[in-house]
């Protein structure tokens, strides 16, 4: 049976939006909605995860939790997706770390 999925891309070479865009909607650039199974979203997935290079991809989609719904994430960005006890909770991380910012000074451990 087919559900709902939605998939954010952020800087991925082109053949990958063109693999999206055959399966589903681009209403926005770089947000891709479609109704599709789950093979064929496990499949897209793999693909886009695979190839997504500098850039970063979001997947969202409907399963059977507390929450109702999963979210997979592929490439290095600032948010991150942390899972708390079975819930899916978004945690941002420092991109200037305290030690980066003096780089003579002795690191604190």
């Amino acid at each position: 049976m087919p559900n709902l999925v939605v998939i954010s891309t952020t800087a991925v070479p082109d053949y990958v939006r063109g693999s999206l865009s055959r399966w589903l909607t681009e209403p926005a650039p770089g947000l891709y909605v479609g109704s599709i199974s789950a093979r064929v979203r496990d499949a897209l997935w793999e693909q886009v995860s695979a190839a997504v290079g500098e850039g970063a991809a979001v997947c969202v989609h409907p399963t059977d939790n507390e929450q109702r719904y999963v979210i997979k994430t592929a490439g290095e960005r600032r948010r991150q997706v942390m899972d708390f006890d079975g819930l899916q909770l978004i945690a941002f991380r420092d991109l200037n770390p305290p030690w980066q910012e003096n780089q003579n000074e002795q690191l604190p451990f």
